[in-house]
C-alpha cells in the first residue's frame, strides 16, 4: 500500500518527467530500468529507494531534494483533512459517487434517501 510520502515522490518524479518532455520509456531507458517501474514509482504502487532516487534526480537534472519539495505541506493538509472530516472515508471512489449522485437529485427525493439511510443505521444498531 502507497504511503502518502510515496505518493507525493511519484507525483513529484512525474511533474519533472513531464516538465522535461520525456516518456517513461526515455527515463527508463536513462537508469537502466523497465517503463513499468517508472509507472509503478509514479503511482506510488513501488517506492523508489534513495539509490534509485539518486539515479532519477541525476537523469531529470534536478537535486534530489525536489523531490521532497512540499513534502511538509502536503502531510500537514492531508493530516488536516483526516482530522476534520473522518480521514480516508472521503477519499474513497464510492463514497464521491454517492456524494454527486445525491446532490444530483432534487431536494425532496435528496430529504427521502437522507432519512432511508438514517433508518437503516438505526436498524443496523437494533439488531
Amino acid at each position: 500500500m502507497a504511503t502518502d510520502i510515496d505518493l507525493h515522490l511519484g507525483r513529484r518524479l512525474r511533474r519533472r518527467r513531464r516538465l522535461l518532455g520525456l516518456t517513461q520509456q526515455q527515463l527508463a531507458a536513462q537508469v537502466g530500468i523497465r517503463f513499468q517501474q517508472i509507472q509503478k514509482y509514479e503511482c506510488g504502487a513501488n517506492r523508489i529507494s534513495a539509490a534509485r532516487l539518486w539515479q532519477l534526480s541525476e537523469a531529470l537534472e534536478a537535486p534530489v531534494s525536489y523531490f521532497y519539495d512540499g513534502l511538509s505541506e502536503a502531510l500537514e493538509r492531508r493530516e488536516a483533512v483526516q482530522t476534520n472530516h473522518g480521514g480516508e472515508m472521503y477519499s474513497r471512489k464510492e463514497t464521491l459517487d454517492l456524494i454527486q449522485a445525491y446532490y444530483q437529485l432534487d431536494e425532496k427525493p435528496r430529504r427521502r434517501l437522507l432519512d432511508l439511510a438514517k433508518s437503516l443505521h438505526v436498524e443496523g444498531d437494533a439488531a
